[in-house]
């Protein structure tokens, strides 16, 4: 995406690319693995009568991911209503990919050989031609859209699938269970902020994956891992300390912007009478640190726990 590594799976949301997997009964999630092994990124935020359930997204997974933590599934059945960062019916379709084409593209007549220092440019070419392409066949893309483009093959290439992703598969449960489903924002709103951030940020993040893109792979299967065993802290430090220092101009735009957008509705689920609670699936990233979701809601005044029944004996905050 043009982002720094910190942030390149914390922000692979469906809404990126109009072909990943949306809600969709032909897409189910293989019932291999062990759920005991996984320690789900929950929190419960409850008022006097109802609750919200904010549940960390990894958009990227392996089949053998499944099945879910019992807890995920228990907060999926307890709530009325799924939320996710964009209503899933919008995913998929061929107007998003439209959006998401025109987004990628300059509007001030430069090129991608533009804006690219040499080095770059000729890293970047170096890494095409294994496959047979060239800088000039992505000279009307964006630095952001080209890293992401490169990530998601990087990332294929070694077994994780979009269509598995945490987000892609309970929009399928959902469908299935006739759960009611929402967004917080919409893929305008998801698009705007990945085209907003600074040109030399872009670069920057598409330098530093071509410097060494197999470290930057084994940096991402390093998050998936600590994503899969719930480790706050490694997380944290990773996709969001990383990226508010390296690239602090989208650290705004991607996060703090977004979090602070999100926080009234979750909020307006939370004054709703009754006890009809709801569950809120994000990319991790989104619920961790002072800037995370999970810190603003309790920062509010709400009671907010950690839900791990697999965090016994260990702090689960």
């Amino acid at each position: 995406m043009g982002l720094p590594k910190s942030l390149l799976l914390s922000c692979i949301a469906a809404v990126c690319f109009g072909g990943l997997a949306h809600a969709d009964s032909t897409v189910r999630a293989p019932t291999v693995g062990t759920a005991s092994t996984q320690v789900p990124l929950l929190w419960k935020v409850s008022d006097a009568d109802n609750a919200v359930y904010l549940l960390g997204s990894f958009h990227l997974l392996k089949p053998d991911d499944y099945p879910l933590s019992k807890d995920i599934d228990a907060a999926f059945d307890d709530s009325k209503t799924i939320v996710f960062e964009v209503e899933p019916s919008t995913l998929g379709t061929p107007d998003t990919a439209e959006k998401f084409k025109l987004a990628a593209g300059y509007d001030d007549g430069r090129t991608l050989s533009d804006v690219l220092p040499k080095n770059t440019r000729d890293r970047l070419q170096k890494l095409l031609s294994v496959s047979g392409g060239s800088v000039a066949q992505m000279d009307a893309v964006e630095p952001w859209a080209v890293t992401l483009s490169l990530v998601l093959g990087m990332t294929q290439a070694i077994g994780f699938r979009q269509d598995q992703g945490l987000d892609a598969m309970l929009m399928t449960r959902a469908a299935e269970t006739q759960k009611a489903v929402a967004g917080l924002e919409t893929i305008d709103d998801q698009i705007d902020a990945l085209d907003s951030m600074p040109m030399n940020e872009q670069v920057s993040g598409l330098d530093e994956l071509l410097a060494n893109p197999q470290e930057t792979l084994g940096e991402l299967v390093e998050m998936h891992d600590w994503w899969k065993r719930g480790d706050v802290k490694s997380l944290d430090q990773k996709m969001r300390v990383e990226m508010a220092k390296k690239t602090p101009v989208s650290y705004q735009l991607i996060n703090v912007k977004r979090n602070d957008q999100w926080v009234p509705k979750i909020e307006q689920r939370l004054a709703q009478p009754g006890q009809d609670n709801t569950l809120v699936v994000v990319g991790a990233m989104h619920l961790l640190g002072d800037d995370g979701v999970v810190e603003k809601l309790r920062a509010k005044g709400y009671t907010v726990e950690r839900i791990c029944s697999a965090c016994k004996g260990r702090p689960a905050n």
